[in-house]
């Protein structure tokens, strides 16, 4: 029975985990508040998984696998740029529709196995990227930026990592159980979209 406590415990806490989201902005500007912020909001977590999966999908097509280090790079350094121009005072339109629609685009990306160059698949991803990187760097206000910024930057390449190998594990099962969850993807980002 013990035994069990701590697995309850996490689940009690993953229960609780949107309630951290959006923190504290004096809070913010420290490196657990950045590395927390992408792990708390379901938008997020979405995206930087498809990633990893659709990077994954895309390296099992190609004689190299330089498309597992590529596409998460591209997603990261675009996110660093987008933060970057939030915090500089720089505005870009539309950012919350381009993040949802991040969400559903990366997800049937995923679901329909969709096999494009590498280089063009890194543009996609780094085009998302920016906006959620903007997001996180408006959201920052006057906050210190550099702490949050690395924090986050790291909690969005473990979760581009966990998409990875969830994308390389299940493969070795069925390449439909990655397109499924592309698809269960696009349809928590309508969700999203509509709630």
């Amino acid at each position: 029975m013990l035994k069990r406590l701590p697995l309850a415990a996490a689940v009690f806490a993953a229960a609780a985990a949107p309630a951290f989201a959006h923190l504290n902005p004096e809070e913010h500007g420290s490196f657990m508040a950045g590395v927390s912020h992408p792990l708390f909001g379901l938008d997020h977590i979405l995206v930087m998984v498809a990633v990893g999966l659709w990077a994954a999908q895309i390296a099992a097509g190609e004689s190299s696998r330089k498309a597992l280090f590529l596409v998460p790079t591209a997603f990261v350094c675009m996110m660093a740029f987008g933060f970057f121009l939030a915090v500089s005072g720089t505005e870009l339109p539309f950012v919350e529709p381009a993040i949802l629609a991040s969400v559903i685009a990366l997800g049937l990306l995923v679901a329909m196995a969709t096999r494009l160059p590498t280089a063009a698949c890194a543009a996609i991803v780094g085009l998302f990227a920016l906006f959620h990187g903007h997001a996180h760097g408006g959201e920052l206000g006057s906050a210190g930026a550099m702490q949050f910024g690395i924090g986050f930057m790291i909690a969005t390449a473990f979760l581009h990592v966990a998409g990875i190998a969830l994308g390389l594990g299940i493969a070795r099962f069925s390449p439909y159980v990655a397109r499924i969850l592309g698809g269960i993807t696009a349809l928590a980002g309508l969700s999203l979209a509509f709630s």
